[in-house]
């Protein structure tokens, strides 16, 4: 499902200058000024230590504050992760999954739910996961409740469901209910991706040489919803 919704001209503009590291996830958001540390009354376990870019953490804000009027509470569980925080996702996985001896169906099986280190979306500082990264947590009660008041309130705060059910022929990841993009920035930035980046850029990590043969960048990171 494509959402189209009026929003602020992006603060990342086509004509800037192309930063590939930043693309790729290969710099500390500790150290960037255009981040900023998450508040622990908006988060919970490990995003209590992770950043977002100023203006998508701005923009949760506001959502959350109104969702709290209508009793839904909005928990972020992961915020921006760099080359070096989804390497260490992604070769965990790689080695729990040694049992698969053909690399690239140990790497499709990992992508299923996660991002070979720099194609990730939340190197960017744009992009959430909320509440629970379980799917059977948002098929009914609370979760069902909160799913529902994002899927008809997010577009007004620039938030859209990047993964979402491949029925309608959308590849790569599975659907993700709990992902959420600030599409103000991602969208400027995922064009910046698809015309700078290469596969031949998707290196230094265990099983990365499935990365080419996969063609991660058009099957994974344009395979998104929200475009």
């Amino acid at each position: 499902m494509l959402l189209l919704f009026a929003m602020p001209v992006p603060a990342e503009r086509n004509d800037q200058p192309v930063d590939k590291n930043y693309l790729l996830g290969k710099f500390d958001p500790a150290q960037d000024s255009r981040f900023v540390k998450l508040d622990d009354r908006y988060t919970s376990g490990a995003a209590r230590q992770q950043y977002l870019r100023k203006e998508t953490y701005t923009a949760f804000i506001s959502m959350a504050e109104d969702a709290k009027k209508d009793n839904i509470n909005l928990v972020i569980l992961s915020a921006t992760r760099n080359f070096n925080m989804q390497k260490a996702i992604w070769e965990r996985k790689w080695k729990d999954n040694a049992t698969i001896a053909d690399p690239k169906a140990r790497a499709e099986k990992i992508l299923r739910y996660s991002s070979m280190p720099g194609t990730s979306r939340h190197h960017w500082g744009t992009d959430i996961d909320l509440n629970s990264l379980e799917e059977s947590y948002f098929q009914s009660g609370e979760g069902r409740k909160i799913y529902l008041w994002l899927a008809t309130h997010a577009d007004r705060y620039g938030f859209c469901q990047p993964y979402t059910s491949k029925e309608s022929g959308r590849t790569g990841y599975e659907e993700e209910k709990w992902h959420w993009s600030y599409m103000p920035l991602s969208l400027p930035l995922l064009r910046q991706y698809l015309e700078n980046i290469t596969l031949e850029d998707i290196t230094g990590f265990q099983g990365c040489e499935t990365a080419v043969e996969l063609d991660v960048i058009e099957n994974y990171v344009a395979g998104v919803a929200c475009r």
